[in-house]
């Protein structure tokens, strides 16, 4: 049977939003929320789990990176389904430093790159190694996607300029080099913004018009500033991740 074409409207099949981007300053407290997130798996690039009781695991290398994915990928095979509901990546600004070799073994498979003895692509005329650095950390990304049903990403936040009705304003974006951090929020189904108030941790899909990244296609979350932790009295945290991740019906 050939191609059948939608006559109708196709209901939505998705809630939740299967790949969350979060960034903000550090020390905001997006490894700690993440922690109390259920059935999270934080692949720590950075050591920032190790003070917190984590469902973690430690990354320093690419190949620190495939072994995970690898020994993930069979737990899957075994039990007949994703081992892990979610999936973390702390942090993206990690994530690019530890991808540049990988990015360099790409460039290395070109026709072009296949004499070149540097070690890091960015350097390479007219910018056009960043192509290389981009693929590496979307393939990274999209192996870890196919491994759970909900993949996060958190990021550190960096200032830019960007225009508004003709006048530069300063604007917030997750801390990746040139056109990365677009090119990774745009594959998102919601990025977050988050911050500290007093005791709370807030994650804001609301734009500030000023041309930060923060929307979501999640209907519940779009346009909304959510409080996901309180810290309490006695040092530890309360999370609200009911408020991002819909109980399933």
């Amino acid at each position: 049977m050939g191609l059948v074409l939608p006559t109708t409207k196709v209901p939505a099949t998705s809630t939740n939003p299967q790949y969350l981007i979060l960034y903000g300053l550090p020390k905001a407290g997006k490894t700690s929320a993440l922690a109390q997130l259920e059935d999270n798996l934080i692949i720590d690039l950075e050591g920032g789990s190790k003070f917190i009781d984590a469902l973690a695991i430690q990354a320093r290398t690419i190949n620190d990176l495939g072994e995970i994915a690898q020994a993930i990928r069979a737990k899957n095979a075994e039990v007949g389904h994703n081992f892990y509901k979610r999936i973390t990546i702390d942090n993206a600004t990690r994530l690019e430093d530890i991808c540049m070799g990988y990015a360099c073994t790409l460039y290395r498979k070109t026709e072009l790159g296949k004499n070149w003895k540097g070690d890091d692509v960015t350097t390479l005329a007219r910018g056009a190694g960043y192509k290389y650095l981009r693929d590496a950390v979307k393939k990274v990304i999209d192996m870890f996607k196919d491994l759970c049903d909900e993949f996060i990403l958190v990021g550190h936040v960096k200032d830019s300029i960007t225009e508004k009705d003709g006048q530069e304003v300063n604007a917030k974006e997750i801390d990746l080099v040139g056109k990365l951090g677009k090119i990774v929020c745009g594959m998102a189904d919601a990025v977050g913004y988050v911050y500290r108030k007093d005791n709370e941790t807030h994650i804001s899909f609301k734009s500030g018009g000023d041309g930060t990244v923060m929307e979501a296609r999640a209907k519940h979350i779009a346009g909304k500033d959510i409080v996901i932790a309180t810290g309490n009295d006695d040092g530890t945290i309360t999370t609200y991740w009911d408020r991002v991740y819909k109980p399933e019906v």
